[in-house]
């Protein structure tokens, strides 16, 4: 794997990088802290950088521990299963700060296919165009690697260029997986357990019976083994903002996260916490959710379709449910679909099948999460 060009630059210590929007230069930063923004509006949302005044030494620090902060982001965390097969099949030590996790994404050009911000080094002469991992990413040399934890081969090595491994040293979450050709496109296996497939299969299924847009999961095998598959929703065209990032975006810019989040799109905010409450999904923190932004303008549009079910059935004793983690208000689970329910109403659109359940323990109490939103939707 040929990584030379950043490598080499990073080797001799770093001058200016400059952060890219497709073709578009964004902003610079100097190894002192000093920057320059050429284009505001098409900042990161969750990258915040300063000019600084007076050669102001706090203001400098900020600059670099934001830079680094972004660009750690973009590599999977060290929680990942087979993070240290990922990274050790790449060359890269097992970074412990931003600063070491920044110099990993800067290797590959900090590139993703969540979206299309990459970094470039002022002694680099290369195009988006020649980087885009929608156009020229994954052969499958990586799969292995990613989705089993193996080490590469010495052929499949020779086969594997950065931006084969950007696509899964970018992708976050801690389950295994892997992105794949498709024809023209792109899939994610992914695989866990027996039971977080299954729980994730169930749940899309699930999902899909009510007026939400959500992702589709459907089961594939990789080496004989049952994983979850489902299409890339991100392109050149449009990108994907996690939580997080408007998390930081609000904060910067002194707006509340909450009633920021439901100006923008209260329908598809309120139907996440009913299928989460139905389903039992106990992980929809701030890096399973987030806006789609049209990249022409870099404005955000609508929350992009409900995705992230692996750990869907858990905490599923209880007809109350866990802790609604999308808003900070102490919520339970089932407090936050009622409220869903009272805000835009059911919208179950299909039947759903006691023979879809293989558990018995799930059949019960999705049935009886169920009816109790169902009575508080007759009460309306």
């Amino acid at each position: 794997m040929d990584f030379s060009v950043n490598n080499a630059a990073l080797a001799k210590g770093w001058k200016r990088f400059s952060v890219m929007h497709r073709e578009r230069k964004v902003a610079s930063i100097r190894e002192d802290g000093t920057c320059t923004i050429y284009y505001p509006s098409f900042m990161p949302y969750s990258l915040w950088l300063e000019k600084v005044e007076n050669s102001d030494l706090d203001t400098r620090l900020n600059n670099l521990n934001n830079f680094y902060y972004w660009c750690s982001s973009r590599v999977l965390t060290r929680d990942r299963q087979y993070a240290k097969e990922i990274l050790n099949s790449i060359g890269a030590k097992q970074a412990v700060t931003d600063r070491d996790r920044a110099m990993i994404a800067i290797s590959y050009h900090a590139l993703s296919l969540t979206d299309v911000y990459w970094v470039r080094s002022d002694r680099e002469d290369v195009r988006f165009s020649d980087l885009s991992l929608y156009r020229h990413s994954l052969s499958g040399a990586f799969s292995d690697v990613s989705l089993r934890g193996r080490a590469l081969t010495a052929q499949n090595a020779e086969l594997v260029t950065p931006s084969d491994v950007a696509g899964d040293v970018g992708t976050q979450g801690v389950a295994p997986k892997a992105w794949i050709r498709d024809g023209d496109s792109f899939c994610l296996l992914k695989d866990g357990d027996e039971r977080d497939v299954k729980a994730e299969l169930l749940a899309s299924k699930i999902a899909r019976c009510f007026k939400v847009e959500s992702v589709l999961y459907e089961p594939a095998r990789f080496e004989g083994v049952d994983v979850s598959k489902s299409r890339i929703i991100t392109s050149e065209e449009h990108s994907l903002v996690p939580m997080e990032a408007v998390d930081v975006y609000c904060a910067n810019h002194d707006l509340d996260r909450d009633i920021f989040v439901l100006k923008k799109d209260a329908y598809s905010y309120h139907m996440m916490n009913l299928i989460d409450y139905l389903v039992g999904n106990t992980d929809r923190h701030w890096g399973n959710w987030g806006f789609f932004v049209d990249n022409r303008t870099n404005r955000l549009r609508k929350l992009h379709p409900l995705m992230d079910f692996n750990k869907a059935f858990l905490s599923y004793d209880t007809l109350e449910g866990a802790r609604c983690q999308t808003n900070a208000k102490k919520q339970s689970q089932l407090d936050a679909a009622i409220e869903a329910v009272r805000q835009v109403g059911l919208n179950q659109i299909e039947e759903i099948q006691e023979s879809w359940f293989s558990e018995p323990g799930w059949r019960e109490m999705f049935f009886r999460r169920l009816s109790a939103v169902r009575k508080a939707a007759e009460t309306l």
